[in-house]
């Protein structure tokens, strides 16, 4: 038999039944995900009043899980990387779930604080390893499409957090949306004895009899037949000289790592920024606290739409333009909504609009994380990104309580999000040196290879 690599194979099936089968596995995880971040914002407003906290106490009410994300983002591409994908990912999604119950029961902001961030620290696990997984389960020239996809599942988690708080926080309060939020323990069952790992991990640890037997499984789903692949003419790209943490700070990797850290930052900066915040400036706009919630949640219905189309222009223009692209627009649509009039169907046209541009953006930088690094170091590289991001994500609550704090109006909470915006459109001119359009992960791992 000629040789072949993990790369070839799986482009050739296209886009099939096993492609699709993943898609719903990780959407699930992250519709999961995302409900246990998102909920945080819609109870915000109860919460503060249950336990009398000031703008900035109020603000850190969503920076804490964020910290969690750091930490668990810091260790799970390490983790993933060295133990496997669905390991990572069965773990990380049992521990938020569990270690979010306990907020039920929560009476203080400290016991509050406590388990956001121990339960952030698997929140942070998930995320990486699914656009990792989604890398290496699709065809190249799908890649960004499903990476992008995958992220609008989390924005429907976000949307689902919007409406259960919606219909459940006036009637029974907030707690039982957290007891909710210990349901994903379940799923996390169902996926050990459900999902299977990546056929790229297997062949990167030199474990190509498991590689290709995991090639056979997703031919037999997608074709209904299997080939026999002999292990032994399965091609593995060079393994890189340097690998883990150190080697996304390298000579090699350097640009492409500070490209898509800020990039990341400056989005999460925003994304989580307005995000946690929009229900109380709409109250402060003198909305009543349906509308309030309803402009939140129609901002993260934009939001999906945004994430599913992302992918479509990557593919078509590339990944530099459209990253460009996406924080100008992105910019545009803050000093819009920044200064949007008093009517209800103008906020709402802006903010649909603002929900669109942002999660365009920060959706954006996915595909890129995945793709700027070879398989050894892969999810270190995407979780790390995705860490350093959360810093922008927890430090813009607090900082916008500070603005708040400092009552220069509805205005001014909204403008200073145009910085990051702009810092993010420029990092897309300077840092993004290579386009990665069109080729597959070992191609791209070989020119890594050759090029050090």
């Amino acid at each position: 038999m000629k040789s072949f690599s993990v790369s070839e194979v799986m482009d050739s099936f296209g886009v099939n039944k096993f492609t699709w089968k993943i898609f719903f596995f990780l959407g699930m995880a992250m519709v999961f995900d995302g409900y246990d971040y998102m909920i945080v914002s819609y109870t915000m407003p109860q919460i503060a009043q249950e336990w009398a906290l000031n703008a900035v106490q109020k603000g850190s009410l969503s920076s804490w899980s964020l910290l969690g994300l750091v930490l668990g983002g810091t260790i799970s591409g390490i983790i993933s990387d060295k133990f496997g994908r669905k390991k990572t990912l069965m773990y990380s999604i049992f521990a938020y779930s569990l270690l979010t119950i306990p907020i039920y029961f929560s009476h203080s902001f400290m016991a509050f604080a406590f388990f956001r961030i121990v339960a952030g620290i698997g929140l942070g696990a998930c995320i990486p390893v699914v656009t990792t997984v989604f890398s290496e389960s699709t065809p190249t020239n799908r890649r960004a499409v499903f990476i992008t996809f995958g992220m609008a599942w989390m924005i429907v988690g976000w949307v689902l957090a919007g409406l259960l708080a919606t219909a459940l926080v006036p009637k029974v309060g907030w707690r039982i949306c957290y007891l909710i939020g210990g349901f994903p323990m379940l799923y996390s069952i169902f996926l050990y004895f459900r999902m299977h790992e990546s056929a790229y991990w297997f062949a990167n640890k030199g474990r190509k009899e498991e590689a290709v037997k995991e090639l056979k499984y997703i031919e037999e789903i997608a074709k209904g037949k299997c080939t026999d692949w002999d292990p032994q003419a399965l091609i593995v790209p060079e393994r890189p000289k340097q690998a883990g943490v150190g080697a996304l700070f390298s000579k090699e990797y350097r640009s492409a790592t500070a490209g898509v850290w800020i990039m990341y930052f400056s989005g999460c900066f925003i994304v989580y920024g307005i995000n946690a915040w929009l229900p109380s400036l709409m109250l402060e706009k003198g909305l009543k606290l349906t509308s309030a919630y309803g402009l939140a949640v129609a901002q993260n219905a934009a939001a999906v739409i945004a994430n599913c189309s992302t992918g479509f222009v990557a593919e078509a223009i590339g990944r530099k333009k459209n990253l460009l692209f996406s924080f100008v627009v992105s910019a545009v649509a803050i000093i819009i909504m920044a200064n949007i009039g008093s009517s209800f169907a103008a906020i709402l046209a802006a903010n649909i609009f603002l929900g669109f541009a942002v999660n365009y953006a920060i959706t954006a930088v996915q595909p890129l994380m995945a793709e700027s690094y070879p398989t050894e170091f892969r999810n270190t590289g995407v979780s790390w990104c995705q860490a350093f991001g959360r810093f922008g994500g927890a430090a813009a609550p607090i900082v916008a309580g500070i603005i708040v704090g400092l009552n220069l109006g509805y205005s001014m909470s909204f403008m200073f999000y145009v910085i990051p915006a702009v810092i993010g459109a420029l990092a897309s001119i300077l840092f993004v040196k290579k386009e990665t359009k069109g080729k597959s992960l070992d191609e791209l791992a070989s020119e890594q290879t050759q090029s050090i």
